[in-house]
This record gives C-alpha cells, sequence and structure tokens, in this order.
C-alpha cells in the first residue's frame, strides 16, 4: 500500500464500512430497512441478495485498495456499488418515496467517489 494517497485510503476504507454496516442490517431484517423496502416496493426475499451485493462490493473495494494487482477488481466493485445505489435512487423515485432520498444518495456518493478515486490511483 506504499504512495497510497490519503484520500483514496480513506474513502475506500468508508464506502467499504458503510456496505458492511447496512448489509448487517438487511440481513438482520432491521426495522428501518424492512419499512423502507416496504415502501418501495422491494420484497423482503431480496433483502439476503441485495446485503450479498453490498458485501460483495465492501471485499472489493479492500482488495483492490490492499493489493495494487487487484486495483482492476477495486473499480469493478465500486462500479458495482455505483449501479446498485443507482438503482435504489430509481427505486425511490419510482415509488415517490423522497423524504429519505438521502440515505441511498449519500452511499451512491461514497459508491461514485470510490470509483473515481481507485481510477485515479
Amino acid at each position: 500500500m506504499t504512495g497510497t494517497p490519503l484520500a483514496f485510503l480513506v474513502v475506500t476504507l468508508f464506502t467499504a464500512a458503510l456496505n458492511v454496516g447496512i448489509a448487517a442490517a438487511d440481513l438482520a431484517g432491521a426495522r428501518f430497512v424492512l419499512a423502507n423496502s416496504a415502501q418501495v416496493g422491494v420484497p423482503r426475499s431480496w433483502l439476503p441478495w441485495l446485503a450479498g451485493l453490498k458485501l460483495a462490493g465492501a471485499a472489493g473495494l479492500l482488495l483492490g485498495l490492499f493489493d495494487a494487482a487487484l486495483r482492476p477488481l477495486g473499480a469493478a466493485a465500486a462500479c458495482g456499488l455505483v449501479l446498485l445505489y443507482l438503482g435504489a435512487l430509481a427505486v425511490h423515485l419510482r415509488a415517490r418515496v423522497l423524504y429519505n432520498l438521502a440515505f441511498p444518495g449519500f452511499y451512491f456518493a461514497t459508491a461514485v467517489a470510490s470509483l473515481a478515486l481507485t481510477v485515479s490511483s
């Protein structure tokens, strides 16, 4: 990890930690997750799959961060998270659930930042 820019390190670790945290909430069936998914029309049966995508994204980010040879994997993971949260934003907009749009928007922004920093590193 020699020569890794601080922003790349911090943003990637932050994005990975956020995704592990929200995946854990998905898997635990946290009340706020269940309420939100019901409001936007996401079936409860999808939550483990969505959690798996978030965990895979976090793992890919970390592998790309700590091994320069795996940087393309980190970029692919960041791209996958960008697409996942773009989909979450679209689902919120389609369901017209706008009061908490900032949450998927924030996760989307961290994924975009991670992608940009991974590609530029």
